[in-house]
């Protein structure tokens, strides 16, 4: 009996010393899993923010490329019947849209339904303005008739893409 108390003596302090070294050894393992994760999250954050930046930059110039009066002025050609001048403004929107459909990845699904809401707005612009001209009338007629539907509605179509996009990259750095 009094062997078993001596062990006792011997074993209850022994098993409190262990129990705290594995208490100290796993906060001292949580706090380093916590803080590799932590290191793991910023280079994630600096790898991905330029690319972020990169799809917000390019989706604006999408935007103001699609813009009718940049487009327009860009793409302007007056030699042209006003039928193959709409679809060259639309495969122009098309191609601009294609080549940038993976910047989708990087911004908020909010933005990109944002942003093709406005393509789709201008590619209606295009068609109903193409629609209230007549059949023989050339490229100028065609951008007269856009340009008076966008002064009438007093909004440009890209314009509320636009903003939802700067204030989505603006978010980035606050």
């Amino acid at each position: 009996m009094q062997a078993i108390i001596e062990l006792l003596k011997i074993l209850i302090p022994a098993a409190a010393v262990l129990y705290g070294m594995y208490l100290t050894i796993q906060t001292f393992l949580q706090k380093q899993f916590e803080q590799k994760e932590l290191e793991i999250k910023q280079k994630t954050i600096e790898i991905t923010t330029p690319i972020r930046l990169q799809a917000y930059e390019r989706m604006t110039l999408f935007l103001e490329r699609i813009t009718p009066a940049n487009l327009l002025i860009r793409l302007g050609s007056p030699d042209i019947q006003a039928i193959d001048y709409q679809r060259f403004l639309l495969q122009e929107i098309r191609d601009e849209f294609n080549h940038n459909l993976a910047q989708q990845v990087y911004i908020s699904h909010e933005s990109w339904e944002k942003i093709r809401g406005a393509m789709n707005d201008v590619v209606a612009l295009i068609n109903t303005s193409a629609a209230e001209v007549s059949s023989d009338a050339t490229s100028i007629n065609l951008s007269k008739k856009i340009f008076e539907k966008v002064i009438n509605e007093n909004q440009q179509p890209t314009a509320d893409a636009l903003k939802t996009l700067k204030e989505e990259a603006q978010k980035m750095f606050l």
